[in-house]
């Protein structure tokens, strides 16, 4: 498609809206709004404009750009934040953390009400406590709230269904007290959910003298089975409220957003308040902040975070300046359905409290930067090391090859890809190996190297001829190193396979101890020692380990509906019937594969279409060769 970027800077429209920046494989690199898309847009373009590098970066992959008008910037922002999130553009500043959270939901609007868990806030007359910051807490609460409250947990139709089936187990372990039965009257169950009602807004007082003086009273009558009960429930409850700590006097609900940055690295820890309490805490990443302002790093974070969020507080605190807050502050009162404030506090308790959130995204950003430096050396410091010993410069992608088989009956190949000392799993391969009878490792990694590489090459082809970028093939991409577990032997194997398919990829191996331990590499016919300490030697290990954990479950997964799997198994036509009455009759493979079809058809599960699959199977007949899955 052709795209003047010049001709169409002249249409765009000098009125809101959305802008989409696409690259030449019409992939959406970057999202943002406007006042006004003819100024916006057009700053991008302008040589004079002082743009950061992650910015002039952007520019010079912009294919083309495409645009959507609105009638208002409120409009602007609501869309702009939908599609952030839908397509996650590669430029645009991203939250790393998208998750939602839960609620506790009372169906008050029942005549029977019931306590449950939601992840949503629906449009429906229920009472929503939260939201919460852990899944776990929240089902221990309502739990806790069954057993102290005796709320029902059953979905049927109240009073409707009332007698029409036998009470549950509930009723039966004194956890309900039936009101599909009619055991308990509307009034009477509805005083039991009002006082959980009262526990859910934080109103423990009650709840703890109740049950404290049951305890007391079921120990003095020596039923000490139930006062332990009490007991249990009694420390449940206290440690609820002792979670819950004051914040103020105020009982309101607001989030703290604190922003902590550090070079190229940013955290947000939010504070959730809700009732004026304490009830969670929360920290995010985000990526992509290189040369970007506080200001507008809470932007994003606000845009994105509370986009996914469906509830939203009252207040909130921030650590910095928020770009566009007015515009901002009204998406917020739409989706609220009242007038929310995000405020920058100076002084006093509200200040202190921001100083707080700051504090603790600091020191997980100080936390998390050693780790990722500790990582590092771990990955890519260790994947240098390796490529200067072996004179690779730029060593990236490593795949290691390994050759397994179950009782020598079966085997499969497998290849783990390694890209900046990490795996990728996503580029894994397994390979039936067919071509190869019995435990002949040498035979069977030169086919699983041929069609790794043929599959490569045939795929680079169809991919120049289609003109496509050679990221978006799965075989076209070259390893920088080919790491096999073997020595000499699987070098040369490897070796020969890259001379016969004409491609020039270095070939390692590894020089095992007496005690089949790896001591060094070999590499071009010499071996080069390592350090059992070094980080290198521990990349090393890893990916040898990591093939053969592959190998491993290739098998297991081959084993599953069998406890030995047969390559009969791959043969169309042949299922479990036939694959018994051939290994019954021939007892090897080898025999099978001597057979002719007329003495295969001979098999009383056997037919002659059946016999012709197995005979072409063995002699090379077969067009749907085994491919790598």
């Amino acid at each position: 498609m052709y795209f003047n970027i010049e001709e169409e800077l002249k249409k765009l429209p000098a009125k809101p809206g959305v802008y989409i920046m696409h690259d030449k494989h019409d992939t959406i690199i970057y999202i943002g709004k406007a006042i006004s898309l003819k100024n916006r847009v057009r700053q991008y373009f302008q040589s004079s404009r002082n743009l950061t590098s992650k910015i002039q970066q952007m520019v010079t992959r912009i294919q083309y750009f495409e645009y959507i008008i609105t009638d208002s910037e409120l409009e602007a922002l609501v869309l702009e934040c939908n599609l952030i999130k839908e397509h996650r553009p590669k430029y645009n500043t991203m939250l790393k953390d998208d998750k939602s959270y839960p609620y506790i939901k009372v169906t008050i609007q029942e005549d029977f009400p019931r306590v449950l868990f939601a992840r949503e806030r629906g449009k429906d007359k229920a009472k929503y406590f939260g939201p919460y910051t852990s899944a776990k807490a929240v089902k221990d609460t309502i739990e806790l709230i069954q057993k102290l409250y005796l709320t029902r947990t059953c979905n049927r139709n109240l009073p409707r269904d009332i007698g029409k089936e036998r009470p549950c187990l509930y009723y039966h372990i004194k956890q309900c007290k039936a009101p599909c039965q009619g055991y308990i009257s509307k009034e009477e169950y509805r005083l039991s959910v009002n006082q959980a009602l009262e526990f859910l807004n934080g109103n423990f007082t009650p709840v703890l003298k109740q049950l404290e003086g049951k305890m007391l009273e079921a120990s003095e009558k020596m039923e000490f089975e139930e006062a332990a009960g009490y007991r249990d429930l009694l420390g449940s409850v206290k440690q609820i409220s002792e979670k819950q700590k004051i914040t103020g006097q105020e009982q309101e609900d607001r989030d703290v957003v604190a922003l902590a940055t550090a070079g190229d690295e940013a955290v947000v820890q939010v504070f959730f308040i809700r009732s004026g309490k304490l009830i969670g805490r929360e920290h995010h990443y985000l990526t992509n902040v290189t040369n970007e302002t506080k200001s507008s790093l809470m932007s994003s974070f606000i845009k994105q975070f509370y986009a996914g969020t469906p509830y939203i507080p009252r207040e909130l605190y921030v650590s910095d300046n928020v770009d566009e807050q007015e515009i901002i502050e009204e998406w917020l009162t739409v989706k609220r359905g009242q007038k929310v404030h995000i405020k920058l506090p100076v002084k006093g308790e509200k200040e202190r409290l921001v100083e707080l959130a700051r504090k603790n995204a600091s020191l997980v950003l100080q936390q998390d930067s050693e780790k990722i430096k500790r990582e590092e050396a771990k990955t890519t410091g260790a994947l240098s090391v390796l490529g200067e010993m072996l004179h690779i410069p730029g060593l990236k992608r490593i795949e290691a090859f390994d050759i397994s088989n179950i009782s020598g009956f079966e085997s499969v190949g497998s290849m783990v890809v390694y890209e900046n000392g990490k795996p990728k799993r996503n580029d894994y391969r397994k390979f039936k190996i067919k071509s190869v009878q019995g435990p002949d490792d040498y035979a069977s990694m030169y086919e699983v190297l041929t069609r790794r590489f043929t599959h490569g090459i045939r795929e680079n082809e169809e991919l120049k001829e289609k003109m496509l970028d050679a990221e978006y093939g799965s075989f076209n991409r070259y390893p920088d190193l080919i790491l096999m577990d073997g020595g000499k032997g699987q070098v040369h194997i490897a070796l020969k396979v890259l001379e016969e398919l004409k491609l020039d990829i270095p070939v390692c191996g590894m020089v095992k101890d007496d005690n089949h331990r790896t001591r060094g590499l070999l590499y071009k016919d010499a071996e080069l020692p390592l350090s059992a300490s070094s980080e290198t030697f521990k990349l090393v290990t890893r990916i040898q380990d990591e093939t053969h954990r592959f190998a491993i479950e290739y098998h297991r997964s081959l084993r599953g509906k069998k406890q030995v799997h047969s390559i009969l198994d791959d043969i169309d036509g042949i299922g479990a019937t036939r694959r018994r009455a051939l290994m019954k009759h021939y007892q090897s493979l080898e025999a099978v594969k001597a057979a002719s079809v007329e003495e295969l058809a001979a098999l009383e599960t056997m037919n002659a279409r059946a016999a012709k699959q197995v005979y072409d199977f063995f002699h090379g007949n077969d067009t749907n060769t085994a491919p790598a899955d």
